[in-house]
């Protein structure tokens, strides 16, 4: 294998890392959500149109998991849980922003406006 095509792989697998922690049309949703103030489940999940109960509670899992959410329980009565952004997920910065250029362009090419 010649370094090239080594490059190519380890850049193909870099690219499939990424889509395998924020791939789905749910992953970026709720980590904006969250980032926009929404800390309890039932406000995130309020926030998302669409979303299930099942489906935000299993990408919270993989978000954290991921590290890109912090989970909090506050033992008060009744038991209190909030989400919170990482720092690391500031990361997703440079992600995200060119997603988003490239997906009000896109939009605009498809409807040719």
């Amino acid at each position: 294998m010649t370094k090239e095509e080594k490059r190519f792989q380890e850049k193909i697998k870099a690219i499939q890392d990424t889509m395998y922690v924020l791939g789905g049309k749910w992953k970026l949703p709720i980590i904006l959500s969250i980032y926009s103030g929404n800390k309890r489940f039932n406000d995130i999940s309020n926030s998302i149109p669409k979303i299930t109960n099942r489906v935000l509670s299993k990408e919270l899992k993989h978000l954290e998991e991921n590290l890109l959410v912090k989970r909090e329980i506050t033992e008060d009565y009744p038991v209190r849980i909030e989400y919170s952004v990482t720092d690391y997920s500031f990361g997703l910065e440079e992600v995200v922003k060119p997603m988003e250029s490239w997906g009000k362009k896109h939009k605009k090419k498809i409807s040719g406006k």
